[in-house]
């Protein structure tokens, strides 16, 4: 079977604590242990960015289960495509809320999250929203997962 990533955007229906993002991240990386699935988390402005990236059938598993979670809305798909090895192996979930240094500290992305993710802009320029996740993966490459 072949090996994908799936990228999405999604607004959630109302701003995540630190606690409710540390629940989630727990659960993600738990579940996606269990499927063998890696992937990338970011948080801005009460917007996620998500990279999943496994076997087909557990990607899209995992993508049925998020799309059915009330905690968020307005789910687009950025890119869905074959792969041809994983980018973000360090992590069944690597997760990291935006803050303001971040658009100091990479500047080049700074108008794709800071006002929180936009799906216009990511959506067209889908190679900036791998970019994005990318960066900061390899921004923390050493830690288990972001924060």
């Amino acid at each position: 079977m072949a090996l994908i990533h799936l990228i999405y955007i999604s607004s959630a229906i109302k701003e995540q604590t630190d606690a409710e993002l540390d629940a989630i991240l727990e659960y993600s990386v738990l579940r996606n242990k269990q499927n063998k699935l890696t992937g990338m988390l970011l948080y801005a402005g009460g917007n996620f960015l998500q990279v999943l990236e496994g076997e087909e059938k557990d990607v899209d598993a995992a993508f049925a289960r998020i799309e059915k979670d009330t905690r968020h809305h307005g789910i687009i798909i950025i890119d869905r495509e074959t792969i041809p090895f994983r980018s973000f192996e360090k992590w069944h979930m690597g997760f990291h809320r935006i803050k303001a240094q971040d658009a100091v500290n990479h500047p080049g992305y700074a108008p794709f999250f800071e006002n929180g993710f936009n799906p216009e802009k990511l959506g067209i320029f889908k190679r900036e929203a791998f970019g994005v996740l990318l960066t900061f993966a390899e921004s923390y490459r050493d830690k288990p997962h972001l924060r």
